[in-house]
């Protein structure tokens, strides 16, 4: 076992860490300063500090006493034991994931001049390394009619009917800037805050940082459509972070979760576990990555315990036909259909006491992505508004209704844009990528309303005003939550990680 001084660094929370981060590594001077030897004995000074030898003679309950506290912090901390850093305005986010990039000029960003100059060149000026572009490319304008709504009055295009009508509750974000134009590298981006993966997802650090107000479900739940989005589940993994907050899939078709009904019963089912858990919590004292080991352990109890509350969550039998009628669930197409029951599933969810959840899109066509539209821009992108517009509409009210707004983040975001622009004008033509400026939407959980914060050129092709980094919406949810984005840190590779890295503000510019 090696015996080291105190580390610099957090405990996740801004705090001093004082946590094993070593499988047989602690903190022998806090363990000497605070648990066995009298105040007398204890100094700053290094000369005065006991011995190796001294220390091993005077510590009473022995090395197992040591790996028992470690392995107790580590059990804390990965059952999400937290507290947030100050008083939050909201305790729940629901993401809806719009993959594959909806076109910020067709839903959120009016720019008349797009139409004015249609089928004009775009000019060498115009041309961006963050965006597929070329000089002989065209301007192509909207299809869709703008219009200003509600009392704000928002720009709204009629793409998007049902948030149209909600525009007094939206905080719209006109001026994102992306990495690269390619869908992996920003999904990653928009989950995880690094182009490459390998770091763990917004839900997890929300999820790590707070917990779940419910310990029959988990921190973190994924409300899929059978479509995985580019950049894989690394989207919606925890990476580092200990397996509890990974996100917990839930199927929009079929059963919600495999082997969610119980082959034994209850009573015999516990013995079971109960006999696991301690073999593996044997396993774990000798093991090199006790972590792993205590975080499967966590997973088998809240699996246990989320047999009796999932498939009552995920029924949605007893809603009233007001609230069906509302979502849509009983819509005649079937990805409507699932994509409003999934909606409807995530208002069950932070009911019930779930930190995060998110919704990912269904793909209805031959195409990487669901709003991926490199061609036939008028027919999918009206396609998919069909298929999720009203469903999030409805959850938004539904949250209101409820008195859940205020306490629940709606985030409404792809990974990018669509250029202004098209290779050519025709029936068919679409948008490709562009990350050079770009639109998301947030409702509720303290953000302003009916407000649109930066602001991109002319023809929408780049930011001109209050650029954001996706770390910086990152940043202002963390907050929201309680939650400070550089003091939310794990240590990993030598040094405390956090979701924004050496990034992110707290855009307060878009809270109330």
């Amino acid at each position: 076992m090696a015996f080291l001084g105190r580390r610099s660094g957090h405990d996740g929370l801004g705090r001093p860490s004082y946590a094993l981060y070593e499988s047989a590594t602690f903190n022998c001077e806090w363990y000497i300063e605070t648990m066995h030897f009298p105040s007398k004995h204890r100094s700053t000074h290094h000369s005065q500090s006991p011995t190796r030898r001294e220390f091993l003679r005077r510590a009473s309950s022995g090395f197992g006493m040591l790996a028992f506290a470690g392995l107790t912090a580590q059990r804390s901390a990965a059952a999400g034991d937290r507290q947030p850093h100050f008083a939050a305005q909201a305790k729940h986010v629901i993401f809806c994931f719009m993959d594959g990039g909806p076109s910020h000029v067709d839903t959120f960003d009016y720019k008349p001049m797009l139409a004015k100059h249609q089928g004009k060149q775009i000019g060498s000026e115009a041309v961006s390394k963050r965006s597929q572009s070329n000089a002989s490319r065209v301007w192509l304008g909207s299809p869709w009619e703008f219009q200003q709504r509600g009392q704000s009055g928002l720009w709204v295009s009629d793409l998007l009917p049902h948030a149209a009508d909600l525009a007094d509750e939206l905080c719209v974000v006109r001026s994102l800037v992306g990495e690269q134009p390619l869908h992996g590298q920003q999904a990653l981006l928009l989950h995880t805050g690094r182009v490459t993966g390998r770091a763990p997802s917004l839900g997890s650090w929300a999820s790590y940082g707070l917990g779940t107000d419910n310990d029959s479900l988990p921190g973190y739940v994924l409300l899929n459509n059978d479509w995985i989005p580019n950049g894989g589940y690394e989207n919606f993994g925890s990476a580092f972070l200990p397996a509890t907050h990974s996100a917990t899939l839930l199927r929009a078709k079929g059963t919600a979760v495999d082997n969610i009904v119980p082959t034994d019963v209850v009573a015999i089912q516990r013995r079971k576990l109960d006999l696991l858990r301690d073999q593996d919590r044997q396993f774990a004292a000798l093991s090199a990555d006790e972590q792993a080991i205590e975080a499967a352990i966590a997973n088998y109890e809240t699996a246990f315990r989320m047999q009796s509350e999932i498939p009552h969550v995920a029924d949605i039998s007893h809603e009233t036909e007001a609230t069906r009628k509302l979502y849509g669930v009983d819509s005649e197409n079937e990805h409507q259909r699932y994509y409003s029951l999934q909606c409807l599933r995530a208002r069950r969810l932070v009911e019930a006491g779930v930190r995060f959840v998110e919704i990912t899109c269904p793909l209805t066509h031959a195409n990487n992505s669901p709003w991926d539209q490199h061609g036939n821009l008028q027919k999918y992108h009206a396609e998919n508004a069909m298929i999720t517009d009203q469903a999030v509409a409805a959850l938004i009210k539904d949250l209101k209704q409820r008195g859940l707004l205020e306490e629940t983040i709606v985030v409404w975001a792809g990974e990018m844009g669509r250029t202004p622009h098209t290779p050519a004008i025709s029936p068919t033509c679409g948008r490709d990528h562009h990350v050079n400026g770009y639109s998301i939407f947030l409702a509720g959980g303290g953000f302003r309303g009916g407000m649109a914060f930066g602001e991109t050129d002319e023809f929408g092709n780049s930011v001109v005003e209050n650029p954001l980094l996706i770390h910086d919406v990152h940043a202002t949810i963390l907050h929201q939550l309680g939650l400070d984005h550089e003091a939310l840190t794990f240590r990993f590779g030598g040094r405390d990680v956090s979701l924004t890295d050496v990034h992110g503000r707290v855009v307060r510019e878009i809270l109330a």
